[in-house]
């Protein structure tokens, strides 16, 4: 009861003086509004970077590479057949830690449609290339094991590829031909779009602002070609078994089954369960070793480091966020312990009363921290609504920054924040009203 009533003297010593009460809230005010700005703009960053990371295949892809041969093995090089289309074989059959082999062969070749041509990357895939580049498809179909055992000549395109040799960037060429090198291939399936937040907004305000198009024949406009998922967007993917026929004409020695000598230009896989990763890795080496032959001329390549140094700049951001946002919340702090020992200085005689009739110490160093405490929580709760104003000026601002993104446990801290800032700053001035004679307080003029 007493602490209820501690709260409402505390309102009514707010509501007695407005201006000193609204001076003393604003820095809090300010400290909370910066520190959720602070977490919602770095959770949006990081957001972008985990959109980022996981289409481009997350910390499942692994990569094998080629690397140069150790120079304790130069005499036996030889022996190693180097990356071929065996090592996938043996991955399939003998790791049950992967869940995808994508074994890929790729030239970058002159694609054509009409009188316009354009320089992709061709890839030679199989049906496990889905899964391991985390594609998903728009339109049409994916490649097959038919397409594959058939050479059939036909590809999926990226939607950079439309927007390149296409008018329309949204057209739907399925069943339509383009000519790759000096054949023609059909379009059987249409990847979907990938682009990042900022990217996606990048391309939202070209078409607000780009002229409405005058006929069928018209140009949209000029249309950026590099974004961070360009190495998805103007991709095109054949049937590994058309590529080497007619890009490369390598012959395989042997049939699928016994282990072609098939040189691959890439080789990726993926891990079935990350708590397993290191197991699966030593499960890779193991095997790669012996279709290697003993040759230790692969490396396997992981994005941990590239997950590691992501979460080490969310660190530094929310830490250096972090002490401009705290020395907000400590000037704030400072502002109500002048302001309550000012209002002590107000209501000795008022201390003095309640004493005389019978009020403790503790009671009165307990009203003056619920009454601190409460400025600090109105400060706080205000400083919510200026964060989520401030965040929407950033976003009019700069409209393709990645979007802020505000969870409640931010929201919480915040608050928790702005309490306690009330509590600590409402201690000495408590302990001074606690400690004031009543006899010399009732003197007070």
């Amino acid at each position: 009861m007493k602490f209820l009533m501690g709260i409402g003297e505390g309102f009514r010593e707010i509501r007695a003086h407005k201006f000193r009460s609204f001076l003393t809230m604003l820095g809090v005010v300010l400290g909370v509004a910066s520190l959720l700005a602070m977490f919602a703009l770095t959770e949006g960053i990081a957001t972008g970077y985990r959109e980022v990371m996981s289409q481009m295949g997350g910390l499942e892809r692994v990569k094998v590479r080629v690397e140069p041969v150790p120079a304790h093995q130069e005499s036996i090089r030889e022996l190693s057949p180097g990356r071929t289309y065996k090592d996938a074989l043996a991955l399939r059959m003998n790791a049950p830690l992967l869940s995808w082999v994508s074994p890929e062969l790729d030239l970058y070749l002159a694609v054509r449609r009409g009188d316009k041509a354009e320089t992709f990357e061709v890839i030679g895939i199989e049906e496990d290339y889905l899964h391991t580049e985390r594609h998903n498809l728009e339109y049409g179909r994916f490649l097959t094991d038919i397409d594959r055992r058939d050479h059939n000549r036909v590809c999926v395109i990226g939607r950079g590829v439309i927007e390149r040799l296409w008018e329309d960037p949204e057209a739907v060429p399925l069943g339509e031909s383009v000519r790759i090198g000096n054949e023609f291939f059909r379009i059987v399936g249409i990847f979907q779009r990938y682009e990042s937040e900022r990217d996606k907004k990048k391309r939202e305000l070209r078409a607000k602002e780009a002229p409405p198009a005058q006929g069928p024949g018209a140009k949209t406009g000029k249309r950026s070609r590099w974004s961070t998922f360009r190495f998805k967007n103007d991709v095109v993917v054949v049937p590994i078994t058309t590529f080497t026929t007619v890009f490369k004409n390598t012959k395989q020695a042997g049939t699928p089954d016994e282990g072609a000598e098939l040189k691959l230009d890439d080789l990726n896989v993926q891990v079935a369960d990350l708590n397993m990763f290191e197991e699966a890795l030593a499960q890779i080496r193991q095997i790669l070793m012996v279709t290697h032959r003993g040759i230790e001329d692969f490396s396997v390549e992981t994005r941990q480091e590239m997950f590691d140094e992501m979460n080490a700049a969310m660190r530094n951001l929310h830490m250096s966020f972090g002490i401009i946002a705290g020395i907000s919340l400590l000037v704030g702090g400072i502002g109500i312990m002048n302001i309550m020992l000012a209002s002590i200085s107000e209501r000795i005689r008022e201390i003095g009363i309640r004493r005389a009739v019978g009020a403790r110490s503790g009671d009165i160093f307990g009203q003056i921290v619920i009454e601190s405490t409460v400025l600090a929580a109105l400060g706080g709760v205000a400083g919510l609504g200026a964060a989520l104003l401030l965040m929407k000026l950033l976003v009019a601002i700069s409209p393709v920054q990645n979007r802020p993104v505000v969870h409640m446990s931010a929201v919480i801290m915040s608050l928790t924040f702005a309490v306690g800032v009330g509590v600590l700053a409402g201690l000495y001035p408590a302990w001074r009203a606690a400690k004031l004679s009543p006899i010399e307080a009732l003197r007070y003029e």
